[in-house]
């Protein structure tokens, strides 16, 4: 047998793709994949596609949360979770299909200095790792990779209610695809990462599409439950020093956990390292900074009894319970088979609407957006579930409508806080929104979504928990029982007192999608960097991360996608590195 060369590569989604994608181009190569969480091979809560809420339950193992620093903006501490289990996200998330636009991936490349990042570059990795399966012969989809994307297994009439009004209110077009990497400014239905063929839906998480059977077949070996505390380092005179691994070693913990790793390493800013008590390797200052996220708010509405939701399940109504489980055994279709997010749109503004939003968002358009096509300044978007705070919820049926900021000038950062303790609390301040510019925009939101919400047939109220508190004189005062107006209808009209009603209710509510990405950042070394375009660690040999901490700036969607695109991208670089082919 040929002599192996050892890659050891430390869990999360993108590193999974590395590792499955490594195995196949070279059965004999020796792969170790280190995941601090459990295993998730042929598990219903990581199969099942509406199971996902189970991972938000108190009790869950598959997540981590973190308590970040008490906000002077919002003046209170948010709260950010992250993944911990085999395959990251893949295996928790919401299943959205999202892609991020062509001039995310230019940004990368042309402001970063980044070679091989553009979209154009990057467009056949995103083809390769998908069979799109809502329309056949898009230039800019693939139809032969190993994670499907489909419309799920049931179509509500929720979110066709939702693309109907949204459409005729926000004047905006439905469009069939809006992950072409052009589209920015329409209505579309969602499509979800999950498989609908031989009349069965499943989640398309990576373990079970890449990596599972392969520690069978291949030198692949998967080691579940272990923490990661820090990379060993040969102390050698000379730079860059190596790190120990027989070939290489490739951090994929993510967003929170690869930056701390690194720390715990030697390998962070100097000063931080010299409190730590850790002898440093690379005195890189941007580790742990550049933290970026997506700021979310959601609002409720009670449904119509009559309105399939994914309420009945997460309530436990036995009624609902039996009639989708049979309807999942029958054939794999139904409620089971959603995600409950079907409906959502990206969003440009037009003059007519900057006009209403003042200087700091017409200042940062001007800069920023105006003058790239591709670029939605925010998304809002539709459930048939309850999404949110719980408290104060009746057991009804509910619309949810969520809106988010894709691109907050909030920038936050993390670090360790033990050279040893590796549950010890991180120092986190994600910052959350920035301050006047974000609350413009979600005020604007708010206004578009609730006037979309009462004009959906299926609209029965408001659930007053998921609303700011208006004057009870004010004519925005929350209707907790009603019926659906006409889209003709006129809107809502909000005073000075109202719009600060609106801001106070963002500050209590406002939460991160959990899309967290940037504090190893793919940038020049004197601009903050970590990684190169090769994703090697400044100042050290052998290592590399990978993985969206690696993203030097934010993308307009949902972030799964952009994961797997990084471990597709890095499995190429690692490739051509160990001269073999994939």
């Amino acid at each position: 047998m040929a002599k192996r060369k050892g890659v050891r590569i430390y869990r999360g989604t993108s590193g999974c793709v590395i590792a499955s994608r490594i195995a196949d181009a070279d059965p004999t190569m020796k792969i170790l994949v280190v995941e601090a969480g459990p295993p998730v091979r042929d598990d219903m809560a990581h199969i099942v596609p509406a199971r996902y809420l189970s991972h938000l339950l108190p009790t869950s193992n598959t997540l981590k949360i973190h308590v970040g620093k008490k906000s002077e903006v919002l003046g209170r501490a948010p709260v950010v979770s992250h993944a911990q289990c085999l395959g990251g996200a893949s295996s928790i998330n919401f299943m959205m299909y999202t892609r991020a636009s062509a001039s995310d991936y230019d940004t990368w490349s042309r402001v970063y200095k980044n070679p091989g990042w553009a979209s154009a570059d990057l467009l056949p990795l995103l083809k390769k790792y998908e069979t799109y399966q809502c329309q056949e012969g898009l230039e800019t989809h693939g139809y032969n990779g190993p994670l499907n994307v489909s419309y799920g297994g049931i179509q509500t009439e929720i979110g066709m209610q939702f693309l109907e009004v949204a459409s005729g209110l926000l004047k905006r077009p439905v469009v069939d695809d809006f992950n072409d990497l052009r589209q920015a400014n329409a209505v579309s239905r969602y499509h979800a990462d999950t498989r609908y063929r031989d009349g069965r839906s499943r989640r398309q998480d990576v373990p079970h599409n890449y990596l599972y059977d392969k520690d069978r077949t291949t030198g692949l070996d998967i080691l579940t439950g272990f923490v990661v505390k820090r990379v060993l380092v040969e102390c050698e005179t000379q730079t860059p020093r190596i790190a120990k691994a027989r070939r290489l070693v490739v951090l994929s913990a993510g967003t929170f956990g690869s930056p701390v790793i690194l720390e715990r390493s030697g390998i962070g800013g100097a000063e931080r390292l010299e409190k730590l008590g850790v002898d440093m390797v690379a005195d890189l200052p941007g580790v742990g900074e550049n933290y970026q996220d997506h700021p979310v708010v959601f609002t409720q509405y009670f449904a119509g009894d009559e309105a399939d939701t994914l309420d009945g399940l997460m309530q436990g109504k036995l009624d609902e319970l039996h009639r989708w489980t049979e309807q999942w055994a029958k054939d794999g279709t139904g409620m089971l088979a959603s995600n409950g997010i079907e409906a959502g749109s990206q969003l440009r503004l037009t003059p007519e609407e900057l006009k209403t939003l003042g200087p700091e968002v017409q200042q940062r358009w001007a800069h920023d957006f105006a003058d790239v096509s591709d670029k939605s300044i925010m998304c809002i978007a539709c459930a048939a579930a309850f999404l949110g705070n719980p408290v104060g919820m009746s057991p009804r049926k509910y619309i949810t409508i969520g809106y988010t900021v894709w691109y907050s000038r909030a920038v936050g950062y993390l670090h360790a806080t033990s050279a040893d303790d590796v549950n010890s609390p991180l120092d986190f301040d994600p910052q959350t929104i920035s301050g006047p510019e974000d609350l413009a925009l979600q005020r604007w939101a708010y206004k578009q979504s609730r006037d979309i919400g009462r004009r959906m047939p299926l609209y029965r109220g408001e659930h007053k928990g998921g609303h700011p508190a208006f004057a009870p004189d004010s004519p925005a005062v929350v209707q907790v029982e009603g019926q659906p107006i006409k889209l003709s209808d006129p809107v809502l009209q909000y005073s000075a007192a109202d719009d600060m009603a609106i801001d106070a209710f963002h500050k209590e509510v406002v939460a991160t999608m959990w899309h967290s990405l940037g504090t190893c950042a793919m940038k020049p070394r004197e601009q903050g960097g970590v990684v190169d375009s090769a994703l090697n660690v400044y100042g050290v040999k052998g290592l590399k991360v990978a993985d969206m901490s690696i993203a030097p700036s934010n993308v307009g969607s949902n972030t799964y996608s952009s994961a797997v695109l990084i471990g597709e991208k890095a499995a190429t670089i690692i490739a051509s590195e160990l001269e073999i082919k994939i």
